[in-house]
């Protein structure tokens, strides 16, 4: 196995005996300024780099040895809090004064405590209701920025042929938006019906949780001739956990802890375009 650490400021060439030392490996090559690989290294000693790289700021990965992305033919992403920054539905209740209620409740779910998604999600909409659908607008103009290294991240995939999808438990306003932007293959997510210009504080149509995420995937490799061993899924919460599982690559971007645990890969410091490193 290779193991890639990673920092989100260039690399100071301190940390290269120690990390090559933790390893266990047999040779440390400088990828970037901001990258090192160290091939043959030890997956068993993932207990002393934790508290290493947690220390110093560092990303680390265990790569199998000879891996490009080329390998893989699809990239999933989740919407809220990993290709962008905001939890879409928390920036819309601010809207209605009711952000700190609907956020303590996307809290809740992203970190698995809310079990049943379909029912924080009807919750939180719920409590739109009434809202000038113009709200949306606003969000999206105002307050929806790209997670750091999306741009580059997306740009690399699609440069190595992976097609791209957007699975979300989010809303279709926000997705399809952000499909135009960035040139996306796929996109599925839910959509909040609207009735004489307000939110009606509902969703129509079937529900995206955790399972029709996974579901997404699958098709979505079945459509464009792939086993769900060549998908990368990408996601931050619990609703991202069994789409994770069904991939080859899951990486965790600034996730909940369960989230972190589950995943092959995690990075809580670096951005997006972290993924193009590991390769």
């Amino acid at each position: 196995m290779n193991l890639v650490i990673q920092s989100p400021v260039p690399l100071e060439s301190v940390h290269h005996k120690p990390l090559l030392g933790l390893a266990r490996g047999s040779r440390l090559t400088p990828i970037d300024e901001f990258a090192l690989r160290i091939e043959n290294a030890e997956p068993a000693q993932r207990g002393d780099l934790d508290v290493y790289c947690g220390t110093h700021e560092l990303d680390y990965a265990f790569v199998e040895a000879g891996r490009t992305l080329r390998d893989f033919g699809l990239v999933a992403m989740d919407m809220d809090s990993t290709l962008i920054t905001i939890e879409c539905i928390d920036e819309i209740a601010d809207f209605c004064g009711l952000k700190a209620e609907v956020a303590a409740i996307t809290e809740a779910s992203m970190r698995g405590e809310i079990k049943d998604f379909n029912e924080s999600l009807t919750r939180r909409v719920a409590l739109l209701a009434g809202l000038e659908a113009s709200a949306l607008e606003r969000v999206y103009e105002e307050r929806l920025r790209l997670s750091p290294g999306a741009e580059n991240m997306l740009a690399g995939a699609k440069a190595a042929g992976l097609k791209t999808l957007l699975v979300s438990g989010g809303f279709t306003f926000f997705t399809e938006r952000l499909k135009t932007r960035l040139g996306l293959d796929y996109t599925r997510a839910n959509t909040l019906e609207i009735v004489d210009g307000k939110l009606t504080g509902r969703v129509t149509g079937e529900i995206v949780n955790a399972d029709v995420k996974a579901r997404t995937l699958a098709e979505t490799c079945a459509q464009i001739g792939i086993e769900p061993s060549r998908a990368i899924a990408m996601g931050d919460g619990s609703n991202d956990l069994k789409m994770m599982g069904v991939a080859g690559l899951s990486v965790a971007f600034r996730a909940k802890p369960v989230v972190r645990e589950a995943a092959s890969v995690a990075f809580n410091f670096v951005g997006l375009d972290g993924l193009l490193r590991l390769f």
